[in-house]
């Protein structure tokens, strides 16, 4: 039997390269190694979203359809909605009773999103029930499948050591049940937004899976390059470029790549005419992956009976898991 590997993500609109490059294009190879259950976690949403809930479910129709257009098959892995698996929140509930307070307030993903959320107008410094536990939620999402791999980037990886020992403490108490899930660390390409920081769309400076040829090559047009170059023919410093030359490293094929460097560095590059072509670059590259993702919008019943069938299908198992666990802590 195949190993089994979970991972989700928070539907807050349609996914963007930082997306793919990061996290779904290492999916797609993990799932013909694993057994593999991704999911929307829209519980997970509602920690720091809870009074923005009118476009959850397309937010969770999009990151779903973009996954599909990237390559994650249904008939490979299992796709479900978070919260279409009820018995996560019962299993919630009892790791919820045997963990304590100070290992929650020190586990590294609550510490970034309050951080966050203190620097949002009108947020304060309160941090709801809900956020508060979001550690624990995470770790039965993990812990309702009993996974053996968590797909991590290297500095995620502190971030699901509270399931390592929360799976351990259940042990402890009940019986040995649980696996005790480790990261396997990817090894996929980051991508800086258009203006050099952190890609999100709520910064205006992300390209999207499903923006149009048109829109991406404006958006590629604004990226910031080689900031010293006043003139056309001024000699470049690819590697001082900041963000355009970073992204030929990331979409352009090797040979491509050098004549960008040599022609840059030799002034017979201008910045804009290096934009011009990333932007046709970028979007021979997605041309594919946006086809597929047309052909899922215009079906959105395919979409949703692929998360039903897949949510279905995640109830079985998590089922069968969570019977055992009632067992074990000698339920009613």
């Amino acid at each position: 039997m195949k190993q089994t590997i979970v991972s989700g993500m928070r539907p807050t609109g349609k996914l963007h390269l930082g997306h793919y490059l990061g996290v779904i294009q290492n999916w797609v190879e993990l799932q013909d190694k694993y057994d593999c259950y991704f999911f929307a976690a829209d519980w997970h949403a509602l920690t720091t979203k809870y009074d923005k809930t009118d476009d959850l479910r397309q937010n969770t129709l999009d990151v779903i359809t973009d996954w599909l257009a990237c390559g994650i098959d249904p008939e490979k892995s299992t796709i479900y909605v978070q919260s279409l698996v009820p018995e996560i929140a019962e299993l919630n509930i009892y790791l919820g009773m045997i963990t304590p307070q100070n290992w929650v307030e020190r586990d590294p993903c609550l510490k970034d999103m309050a951080k966050i959320l203190k620097t949002k107008e009108g947020q304060g410094s309160q941090i709801n029930f809900g956020l508060m536990g979001y550690p624990v939620l995470m770790s039965a999402d993990i812990m309702m499948l009993n996974a053996d791999y968590i797909p991590v980037g290297i500095d995620q990886v502190a971030h699901i050591e509270i399931t390592r020992d929360i799976s351990r403490r259940f042990n402890n108490l009940y019986g040995e049940f649980f696996k005790e899930a480790q990261p396997l660390l990817n090894s996929c390409s980051l991508i800086c937004g258009l203006d050099g920081n952190k890609m999100g769309k709520s910064f205006n400076n992300d390209i999207k899976i499903s923006d149009t040829p048109e829109d991406t090559a404006k958006k590629v047009m604004t990226a910031i390059t080689d900031r010293s170059r006043l003139r056309k023919d001024d000699l470049g410093h690819p590697d001082e470029c900041e963000v355009a030359f970073k992204y030929w490293k990331i979409f352009g094929d090797d040979e491509e790549v050098q004549n960008v460097r040599c022609e840059c560095e030799k002034g017979l590059r201008g910045c804009a005419q290096c934009k011009r072509q990333l932007g046709e670059k970028i979007n021979s590259k997605l041309a594919q992956i946006r086809e597929k993702r047309k052909y899922y919008e215009t079906n959105p019943q395919e979409v949703e009976k692929i998360i039903q069938e897949g949510s279905a299908k995640t109830r079985i198992k998590a089922q069968e898991i969570l019977a055992q666990v009632r067992k074990l802590v000698k339920m009613y």
